[in-house]
């Protein structure tokens, strides 16, 4: 992690050299770049930051459709991992810049349009990340007991569209397609005892659900094998330690792997030797009193494909999978899956789909490449349209964790540097920013949601979860939200 971070900063040091009389041009400029970014996640307000530290009259103001920020810091990361959500005190030192403005409640596409916003910034960013998910595209997919994992952490996390989703927790095994670090969160949290997730912001009628829920069984199934999983170390340590639960790891998909890994990075080469160790190793004699008393467990399925959810008789709920085994052609990363012809069922009444989100297109005036479900850009600059640029999921897909969305983030806010200084960006061209949108929101009825309003639900989230023994006790509900600033 060092070096790549060592790297990428010289990259950004000797871009910010190259912009030879940059200082002379912020100290003369007549008129100050205003910039908006859409979306208020880790990709808009890193972009944010960039700007403000390295344009010292740039005025920065992000948008966001709901009426709270951060995105999927406050919606993806899961309840029982607060310290990533610390970098939202970060940001919150960013929308306390007084060159910097939130408006929340305001959606881009509908409430006002990207050329709108192009005729009011000299640059707009688009970093509103990914809405949508991957499907599985099998039969059965839509009976009751099918959801995507993206909807559930949306569910338990509080994110208003999903805060109706009312899962069905009644089936003992609970299979999960997928095998990245979203799958073990869900497989986490529906297998933690309750005393851990009530120290959480997990939401109240999340919470409320899981004490009732019957799952004691979860299977994280992967199409490929051990060495191609996607979840890293720390979220497998988590599974594994988990207090009164135990792992199912068969030992024949783990034998013979030590003498395979000695050549690949060292990051997989740890991951892959704790699962051999936890698989193929007696467990010491604290793990296995453990492991003897929970009663939970999970485990993880390799080489198995989903060909169809298996309906009830009534043909209203999902009962289990059909899945076809499948055999490894190539190694390594592009190891590829290919069917053998044999199948396997997994009886089961709860299935999570975790295989990917996907980023959706915006507005009809902005390129998208709905295959690869991104915005076509060259570092950053969306292509075919001056003054238009992207950053984050939107910009490179929906992969790496936060630091390489800041690290992407701070990539495209360089590039709006570059396009400013060389005169891409013209300053002679004058614009209003906020003030010309404010007009059109106005026009149309849109009550925009400031950052101090949303310091006033925060406060509001914190005093009811202290009630509660909790960090906060979210709102879930936009209209709540705005009810209670006044709106």
């Amino acid at each position: 992690m060092g070096s790549s971070c060592g790297r990428v900063c010289w990259e950004w040091g000797s871009r910010l050299r190259r912009l030879t009389g940059f200082s002379r041009l912020l100290s003369t400029a007549a008129l100050a770049p205003q910039i908006c970014i859409v979306g208020s996640g880790p990709a808009g307000f890193y972009t944010a930051q960039h700007l403000l530290k390295h344009h010292r009259l740039a005025q920065v103001d992000i948008y966001e459709k709901l009426p709270v920020p951060f995105g999927l810091v406050r919606f993806g990361v899961a309840p029982d991992h607060p310290e990533v959500k610390n970098v939202i005190n970060t940001f919150t030192q960013t929308a306390h810049s007084d060159r910097c403005s939130y408006y929340g409640n305001v959606t881009i596409g509908k409430d006002v349009t990207v050329k709108e916003l192009q005729r009011a910034y000299h640059a707009v960013v688009l970093s509103y990340g990914a809405e949508d998910n991957r499907i599985l595209g099998i039969p059965g997919e839509n009976l009751s007991g099918v959801y995507s994992a993206r909807a559930f952490v949306g569910w338990y996390n509080g994110l208003p569209e999903n805060r109706d989703l009312k899962p069905d927790l009644s089936s003992e095994t609970a299979v999960v397609m997928g095998q990245g670090n979203v799958a073990l969160d869900v497989a986490r949290v529906l297998l933690s005892p309750l005393d851990i997730l009530r120290k959480t912001d997990i939401t109240e009628g999340s919470l409320a659900a899981i004490a009732c829920s019957k799952v004691k069984r979860v299977w994280l199934v992967g199409r490929r094998g051990p060495l191609q999983v996607a979840f890293t170390i720390k979220e497998l340590r988590e599974m594994i330690n988990l207090p009164g639960t135990r792992p199912l790891l068969d030992p024949a998909d783990f034998t013979g792997l030590g003498d395979v890994i000695k050549d690949v990075p060292r990051p997989r080469k740890r991951l892959t030797q704790l699962m051999v160790k936890s698989a193929l190793e007696k467990p010491g004699e604290r793990e296995a009193s453990l492991w003897a008393s929970a009663t939970k467990e999970w485990g993880l399925k390799f080489r198995c494909s989903p060909l169809e959810v298996l309906p009830t008789a009534d043909g209203k709920q999902a009962r289990g999978i059909r899945m076809a085994v499948t055999r490894l052609e190539g190694s390594g990363e592009s190891a590829r899956a290919v069917p053998t012809g044999e199948v396997e069922e997994l009886e089961c009444g709860l299935i999570l789909s975790s295989i990917g989100y996907r980023s959706l297109p915006l507005d009809a005036s902005v390129p998208f490449d709905p295959k690869l479900g991104i915005i076509p850009n060259s570092l950053g600059r969306v292509q075919g349209a001056p003054g238009l640029y992207c950053s984050g999921w939107v910009k490179r897909g929906p992969t790496g964790v936060i630091i390489t969305t800041m690290n992407d983030s701070f990539d495209t806010a360089q590039s709006v540097l570059e396009d400013l200084q060389s005169g891409l960006l013209k300053l002679s061209n004058s614009k209003e920013g906020f003030k010309s949108v404010r007009s059109i929101l106005h026009s149309r009825g849109v009550h925009p949601v400031t950052f101090s309003d949303w310091e006033k639900i925060d406060a509001a989230e914190v005093a009811r979860g202290k009630l509660a023994g909790k960090p906060r006790e979210k709102l879930v509900d936009p209209r709540e939200m705005l009810q209670l600033i006044g709106h």
